[in-house]
């Protein structure tokens, strides 16, 4: 069985937080906040990717 890793474990728990963001920015009707949570998990999965194929 593999370690696990925490950086990337944290990495996946941002980006589910910040979509789950999207979804009661959605429920509060406010676009700011939409398009900031979008953006945020965006750039969090995009460093999330840099960094795996920095590992390999």
């Amino acid at each position: 069985m593999q370690t696990i890793q925490y950086s990337k474990l944290f990495l996946a728990i941002a980006v589910v937080a910040c979509f789950s963001a999207v979804g009661v920015g959605i429920a509060l009707r406010s676009l700011p906040f939409i398009f900031i949570a979008t953006f945020l998990g965006f750039g969090i999965m995009a460093y999330g990717i840099v960094q795996k194929r920095k590992d390999r």
